[in-house]
């Protein structure tokens, strides 16, 4: 059973805690018709990334301000689809088990966004450290989110893993300096390995996390020969 150690969690949202995947691909498929684009690859492209810089890539010949106002479009579209958001296996119980001074959600959604979600998966009480996109200037994969993530946290990235289930966060946590433990909700092992992955387990429910008492030592183990679920949610 593969055992690791650090002193802080760094945790994606989108699809490690919150099965958001339905509200996501309906509100980029909105999208993507009022452009004729494709809504597969569109929403393909958008994963783990923020929905500005998701924009500026696929509409590269349009103006900041245009990009701005397709962003704020699509935030008003993401606050009122929310109905059938969810939490993902195991999540509110990797939360509950690290102590709050010990774990921060690293997400490329808006702050107010982000809330909404884990509201209405449940989550949000167990919440306490927040790093959004709000809160950076270059999202993911540039190492700033999960650097502004561990000093939310006063760690060193080396000290810490970072949970993620996309190649675009897995490569951000990397190139910060954290170790990345990736799950198959939403990405093959080969992207999530290409990306730089450290370990891989199917999901939240895959993981036991411990607390050292007197220390600020937390373990994860996960079974080591598990059978790979499929990469998608629920």
């Amino acid at each position: 059973m593969p055992r690791i150690v650090c002193n802080g969690l760094l945790i994606d949202m989108d699809g490690v805690l919150v099965d958001s995947t339905a509200a996501i691909a309906r509100v980029w498929a909105r999208w993507a018709a009022r452009y004729n684009m494709d809504p597969v690859a569109v929403t393909a492209l958008a994963h783990g990334r923020t929905s500005r810089a998701s924009i500026q890539d696929l509409l590269p010949n349009e103006s900041p301000e245009v990009h701005d106002e397709e962003d704020r479009w699509m935030l008003r579209a993401e606050l009122e689809d929310v109905a059938d958001v969810v939490a993902l296996p195991g999540a509110r119980e990797l939360l509950a088990a690290v102590p709050s001074a010990q774990r921060v959600v690293v997400t490329s959604a808006a702050r107010n966004l982000a809330e909404v979600r884990l509201r209405a998966a449940g989550l949000w009480d167990l919440v306490h450290h927040l790093v959004t996109s709000s809160d950076i200037q270059n999202g993911k994969p540039h190492p700033e989110p999960y650097l502004k993530g561990a000093a939310a946290l006063q760690l060193p990235p080396a000290d810490c893993v970072v949970i993620e289930d996309a190649a675009s966060g897995t490569r951000s946590g990397k190139s910060a300096g954290a170790r990345v433990l990736a799950i198959r909700t939403t990405s093959t092992d080969a992207d999530l390995l290409a990306a730089g992955a450290n370990w891989i387990a199917n999901d939240c429910a895959s993981l036991r996390c411990t607390h050292s008492p007197g220390s600020d030592q937390l373990t994860i183990e996960f079974p080591a020969n598990e059978i790979p679920r499929l990469p998608k949610m629920s």
